[in-house]
């Protein structure tokens, strides 16, 4: 008991510190404490000392260069980034759409006319296909002559069909007809490109893909045809089209996709139109 009031009477006992002039000893200064007063007062500055710093860590910019803060505000500039790249893509689609509306209004695309083929390229189409008409009954005829029965399944009108078909669309075809697995032709169009009915007839189907785009479905009086991927469709779902007639616009980076049926079976487009 005696050491602790002793302890207690030495760390409250006072001391006097003084300043005094140099030159006369007259004192200027002096304060009196003792080491519980000093202790307090070390204690109080250096809670200030912490309430400063941790109110100008939290409420200045100066909390951006601390350990593990910045994981935070990485993980929420990916969240702002994945949502401004979205309302891009959506703000680019209606800026597509919108600008087909003001070249369709400005007259710059031909929606509901048949486009315009040269005579020299439908005679040429003709001629063409009469050449293979030509060069089938010459095969059937040496065949004939050979002694062989039943030509009759040699039917020029049924693989050669009478019709002039136009083509799908002006363009490269960079993918050609493989098999029934795999039957569409690929035809890579300049932007703004009219996607046309090669024969008259009738739209059956049309779709929208996951990719924004469209599948178009026409039904002739012998073939259906099939377009794939087109971006704009200008027509309905049963409204009836005349052979040339635009019924889609090309806008995007992939090629038209184009099919031919005929009875239940694929046909080779590249046989029956001369692209």
């Amino acid at each position: 008991m005696e050491n602790k009031e002793s302890f207690w009477k030495r760390i409250r006992r006072k001391y006097r510190l003084s300043v005094l002039h140099e030159e006369t000893l007259a004192e200027s200064w002096h304060i009196r404490l003792s080491w519980l007063g000093l202790f307090t007062i070390f204690t109080l500055m250096f809670a200030l000392t912490i309430g400063i710093f941790s109110v100008v860590i939290i409420y200045t910019p100066i909390r951006h260069i601390l350990p593990g803060y910045s994981e935070n505000i990485r993980l929420q500039l990916i969240e702002e980034s994945a949502q401004v790249d979205s309302l891009s893509a959506d703000l680019k689609l209606q800026m597509n759409y919108l600008d087909v509306i003001k070249q369709v209004i400005a007259g710059e695309v031909n929606t509901d006319t048949v486009a315009s083929l040269d005579s020299m390229q439908i005679v040429l189409r003709e001629q063409l296909l009469e050449a293979k008409q030509a060069a089938t009954e010459e095969f059937i005829r040496e065949y004939e002559s050979k002694g062989k029965d039943n030509m009759m399944l040699f039917d020029v009108q049924s693989t050669i069909p009478a019709y002039t078909l136009f083509p799908p669309a002006h363009g490269a075809v960079q993918k050609h007809y493989v098999d029934v697995h795999d039957n569409f032709v690929g035809i890579q169009t300049l932007p703004n490109e009219n996607v046309t009915s090669v024969l008259a007839g009738t739209i059956v189907y049309c779709s929208k893909a996951i990719d924004n785009t469209f599948t178009v479905i026409v039904q002739h009086d012998v073939y259906i045809s099939v377009y794939r991927h087109v971006s704009h469709v200008l027509k309905q779902v049963g409204d009836v089209v005349q052979a040339g007639e635009s019924i889609a616009i090309m806008n995007s980076d992939l090629p038209l996709e184009f099919a031919l049926w005929q009875n239940g079976r694929s046909v080779n487009p590249e046989e029956v139109i001369a692209f």
